[in-house]
């Protein structure tokens, strides 16, 4: 009869929490600050989370009014997790969150350009070409809060063949007063063909519902919670108690395109 070896069951648990550990490691996020040119010369500031060969499918993150790409700290290596690289980007409209100050709000500032949300359509365009010049073989998704979010859908309608796909959190037509017209949004999003999710808080539906039914794409989507919900992407942060709500929705739309 032979022998037969006994592993103990600690070294076991010890084995099964290395392997845990080297392959939570091996896709950990490696956050770089980076800094690139609009096409005005604004220096434009932004981090990348980057865990996934180039060509994994990359996400353009831009944050809500007055904030910076301190928006997305707890969002981004999240996304990483589940098989997204990621670039979080100052627009020129914006201020401070979660500590991080707006570096390209303050570089516009200098150099007296104006900051309003219709002025930051540029550095959005700035970040979209130096993600497909840097990323090729990329799918690009472009997600956006508050004005930035109603910026990628004008994006995605008005550059087809660059993008392929876009999350939106409380997007809407912020635009009248600043010369871009009532229907600023509405106009662009008649073209959008790639996939677009559609998110807000749950009273803010009016804002973005006009938008959202003049996309002809047949893969759109719109969640609204059952609870009060969050303005923005901050509606993903875990301080909100229906964040899992949101990252359920947001998950299943990534999962199913990307």
């Amino acid at each position: 009869m032979k022998n037969t070896k006994v592993i103990a069951p600690g070294r076991i648990f010890f084995a099964v929490f290395l392997l845990f550990v080297t392959a939570s490691f091996c896709h950990a996020a490696q956050k770089e600050t980076i800094t690139f040119s609009s096409n005005d010369s604004i220096t434009i500031t932004a981090d990348i989370y980057k865990a996934h060969p180039d060509d994994a499918p990359f996400i353009l993150l831009f944050h809500q009014a007055g904030w910076s790409r301190g928006e997305y700290k707890e969002t981004a290596p999240k996304l990483n997790r589940l098989g997204f690289n990621c670039m979080a980007v100052d627009q020129r409209s914006g201020g401070e969150v979660n500590e991080v100050i707006n570096q390209t709000k303050l570089e516009a500032d200098k150099a007296g350009k104006k900051t309003t949300y219709i002025d930051a359509l540029a550095d959005l365009e700035a970040a979209l070409k130096y993600a497909k010049t840097k990323f090729p073989k990329s799918k690009i998704i472009l997600w956006g809060s508050s004005y930035s979010a109603a910026l990628v859908i004008k994006i995605a309608g008005d550059h087809v063949d660059l993008i392929d796909g876009v999350l939106a959190f409380s997007p809407g037509e912020y635009f009248k007063d600043l010369g871009g017209g009532a229907d600023y949004i509405t106009k662009s999003a008649k073209n959008v063909k790639c996939p677009l999710f559609v998110t807000s808080a749950k009273n803010e539906k009016s804002y973005w519902e006009d938008i959202f039914n003049a996309v002809p794409s047949k893969s759109k989507y719109s969640f609204l919670p059952k609870t009060e919900g969050s303005h923005g992407s901050r509606a993903l942060w875990s301080k909100f108690k229906d964040h899992k709500v949101y990252w359920n929705e947001v998950e299943g739309f990534l999962k199913k395109y990307f």
